[in-house]
């Protein structure tokens, strides 16, 4: 296992791995929630989510879309279970390549061991050059044991109920497109996770039965969003969202405890005119607005407090910016400046830079540097890491720099490539580490949030993808990071400046790669790996431990009936190795999953 390690790890070092295409995949230029702090191994949650690997190139050098077969673990094995947009989904594709084209409903359901349960529905009810109107929802449940790594023939049921459903409706009139739709969420789990000092002798039995590790958390969310935008190619472009998501928690630390409930008013604009036939000005902004409706301070039966803190405040954004189109190049100048408001004002401002430049036939060299303050609001939080203290609030994350130098290419037939390097600048970072006190029937290992960490992360990798006609497809990505974390001017119990021992919970080396076969048309056979090494936990006071590797391996077949019938077999954690993605909250083992799909 060692040699196959350092194989792996000197393979990315010698391709200058970097990890571009975690920092620029999901840029988009409507919606910047983009939750890329967090180690994220690319799994498919559900197709009908935008593509997550899609690439920004030039039209010679786009990204060939690799077609997947992804029916995923429950949902407790993903860092964080992607935001579903609200958007026109496709029918169809959903399990198996079947031609959706002439069909408009999608309908898939599986079911495995641990009671892991996929399932998902959607149908296009207008799907007209015009008007477009779609209906979707989606589940992921297990309920399940799970076994701690740290303690011996010592199992924990873990439980998940997601739901998540909306509905959307597009119309396309002269000039203007109008969009409108709204999504509900129901997300059930327990804190089942392991508490720091129950790792050994009589004293660990009595932790485990202090913490309350059977009561479900439900978070729910409620959200709409209403929008306007001009055509592409409009000389006076435009676009207007006004959006509102309402996110609770139903219990606090406890069962006694009411939890509190998060209003976010978000509006996003982009101003733009061209000129001069290549060029363009423009001027872009969000404006939020976060709102806590709150218990407020209760006494328990056992006499301790449970109290909230949560501050009313708005995240400003402005970005002016200006664009210019060459035969075979791009340039975007401009820079962002943003406010948070709140008792302690954030001010920040980064560059917001573009360019690329194709340097020769189907190869493009680009540059990125941008930035912008992560609000690390309830809602967002929850997206990363569900187990987080649910009555502390995060103070906002600002990324003074987020920097990536690529160059990626298509030349060659059936063969594309990325292969970058980049460095990013955090204020106020995310680490979470486990909780290490907690009171008699409170969960015992929620996730608390270190304050006033700032991060450096220089990393480099690359993205290769090489296919051979219909019968395989082979991808690989891998990233090394080299973290540095450091304590802010404000720490308080500890050395301003000081240097942490690791970036808890960050991985030194990531690695993700796939092989699709097809030996005849109705079957497709995949086999996905996912690796990621170097990651520490702070527990208790001072100690350091060291993380076990996430070494998976996954096995899928879909076989097509015909174009209206699919079914579908998994075989996921192959090599049965024993993981945690947040301290003492271990992953299933060897898991199967037999389902259906039905295009309609």
């Amino acid at each position: 296992m060692k040699t196959f390690y350092t194989t792996i790890k000197g393979l990315c070092m010698v391709a200058l791995l970097g990890s571009a295409n975690n920092a620029i995949a999901q840029e988009d230029v409507t919606n910047e929630k983009s939750l890329r702090r967090e180690m994220t191994l690319e799994r498919e949650y559900d197709p009908s989510v935008q593509d997550a690997n899609k690439v920004n190139t030039l039209p010679v050098i786009k990204e060939p879309e690799a077609r997947k077969v992804p029916i995923d673990y429950a949902d407790y094995t993903l860092p964080a279970e992607p935001e579903k947009e609200i958007n026109i989904l496709p029918s169809g594709d959903i399990m198996t390549g079947m031609n959706y084209n002439k069909r408009r409903g999608y309908l898939n359901f599986g079911i495995g061991t641990r009671l892991n349960i996929n399932g998902d529905i959607g149908y296009h009810i207008l799907s007209t050059k015009k008007d477009q109107l779609n209906v979707w929802y989606s589940h992921r449940s297990m309920n399940g044991n799970v076994e701690y790594i740290q303690l011996e023939d010592e199992k924990v049921k873990a439980k998940i109920n997601d739901n998540l459903g909306g509905i959307h409706f597009k119309h396309a009139f002269d000039k203007t497109i109008f969009s409108i739709g709204a999504k509900y969420g129901y997300s059930a789990f327990n804190y089942y996770g392991m508490p720091v000092y129950a790792t050994s002798g009589d004293y660990y039995q009595a932790m485990l039965e202090r913490a309350d590790r059977e009561t479900n958390q439900v978070n729910q969310t409620i959200a709409a969003t209403i929008g306007f935008e001009s055509k592409e190619g409009a000389p006076f472009g435009y676009l207007l969202d006004l959006g509102y998501i309402n996110f609770s928690h139903k219990y606090g630390l406890c069962e006694a405890a009411e939890g509190p409930t998060e209003h976010t008013f978000d509006a996003r604009f982009d101003l733009n005119a061209g000129f001069n036939g290549n060029m363009r000005i423009g001027l872009g902004g969000q404006v939020e607005y976060f709102n806590y409706s709150l218990p407020g301070e209760e006494q328990a039966v056992d006499g301790s407090y449970y109290t909230y803190e949560f501050e009313n405040h708005a995240e400003i954004m402005l970005t002016p910016y200006y664009k210019v189109m060459g035969d075979n190049w791009n340039v975007k100048l401009g820079a962002k400046v943003m406010l948070a408001t709140g008792e302690e004002t954030k001010f920040m401002a980064s560059p917001n830079i573009a360019m690329d430049v194709e340097v020769a036939e189907k190869t493009q060299l680009y540059l990125n540097a941008g930035g912008k303050l992560y609000s690390n609001s309830m809602y967002e939080t929850s997206l990363v890491n569900r187990y987080v203290n649910p009555t502390r609030e995060l103070a906002p994350s600002r990324n003074w720099l987020d920097a990536v130098l690529g160059i990626k290419s298509g030349v060659a037939p059936g063969f594309w490539f990325d292969v970058f390097a980049g460095y990013k600048i955090t204020s106020s970072d995310v680490l979470f580490v486990p909780s290490r006190t907690f009171m008699d029937g409170h969960f015992g290992n929620f996730s608390e949030a270190m304050s006033d960490i700032d991060t450096k992360r220089l990393f480099v990798g690359a993205n290769l993808k090489y296919s051979y006609q219909q019968l395989f497809e082979i991808t690989l990505k891998g990233v090394y990071n080299n973290w540095k974390a450091n304590y802010g001017d404000s720490w308080v119990g500890g050395e301003p400046n000081g240097e942490l021992e690791h970036a808890w919970g960050k991985p030194e080396m990531e690695l993700t790669a796939g092989l699709a076969v097809r030996p005849i048309r109705p079957l497709e056979v995949a086999l996905n790996y996912n690796l990621a090494t170097g990651r520490y936990m702070r527990i208790g006071g001072a100690e350091t431990y060291k993380m076990n590797n996430i070494n998976e391996l996954n096995l899928t077949a879909a076989y097509n009936l015909n174009d209206t019938f699919g079914v579908y077999a998994k075989l996921g954690n192959i090599l049965c190795q024993k993981y945690e993605l947040y301290y003492g909250y271990p992953m299933q083992g060897f898991n199967a999953m037999i389902g259906v799909n039905i295009n309609f």
